[in-house]
């Protein structure tokens, strides 16, 4: 017979409400255990989609601390509160029509020019990225560095949120990335040669053949499949 787990209970403090939940709980997981609906601030649940982006603080801390509610676990007397948006500035622009120049970046986001080195993005990270380091390749117009470095971002915000200088870091970032991709990232050639026999019809058999397979089949595929090296 399998013996039952007790974990201890913490309180924690949710819209200002005091509850007690068990400790080996994350905080989306503690809010589930209470009974909250959560319709918003949720994805993933795995640290990767940037929607449970959370802010809190701890009992006898003065410090605000930022995660990611299905990353964090609760602790005793955590103040809670959730941020379901970051509300960044946000350029449009049409990734076809711009030019991959040292310029660029100061153009769409002048606001990346009253960094001042503070380093609060960085610490505020769930994904432990050099943020102010991108921002400063950003600033220098080196869109390769700044594309490199925030390769792992997800888009939760958290860095604007405590930004001094009110950059929206994660904006600056990603369009970093697209322009890497669209003009300065090397072309593969393999790539092309694949679209063309995808759009050809090439692998339509098989992939039909996929569809009808069921979990055990898959997973048989998947298992054996060719890994490429490197």
């Amino acid at each position: 017979m399998a013996t039952e787990i007790k974990h201890e209970m913490v309180k924690i403090i949710v819209a200002n409400t005091e509850y007690e939940v068990p400790s080996n709980l994350t905080i989306m997981k503690a809010l589930e255990y209470l009974g909250w609906r959560l319709d918003r601030g949720v994805g993933c649940r795995g640290g990767f989609c940037g929607a449970c982006s959370t802010i809190y603080r701890l009992q006898g801390d003065h410090r605000l601390y930022t995660g990611l509610a299905c990353a964090t676990k609760v602790e005793k007397g955590m103040l809670i509160a959730q941020i379901p948006i970051s509300p960044a500035n946000k350029k449009q622009y049409n990734i076809e029509s711009l030019k991959a120049e040292p310029s660029t970046l100061l153009e769409f986001y002048p606001e990346i020019a009253r960094c001042i080195s503070c380093n609060t993005c960085t610490k505020a990270c769930p994904m432990d990225i050099e943020v102010m380091d991108y921002v400063q390749a950003a600033l220098r117009g080196d869109i390769a560095q700044a594309a490199h470095l925030s390769f792992d971002c997800i888009m939760c915000g958290l860095c604007s949120t405590r930004c001094p200088a009110e950059i929206s870091q994660f904006n600056v970032g990603i369009l970093a990335r697209r322009l890497y991709g669209r003009y300065i990232a090397p072309k593969y050639k393999q790539v092309e040669k694949r679209v063309k026999e995808v759009e050809k019809g090439t692998y339509d058999a098989e992939i039909e053949k996929m569809m009808k397979a069921d979990q055990k089949q898959i997973a048989k595929l998947y298992n054996a499949r060719v890994r490429e090296e490197g």
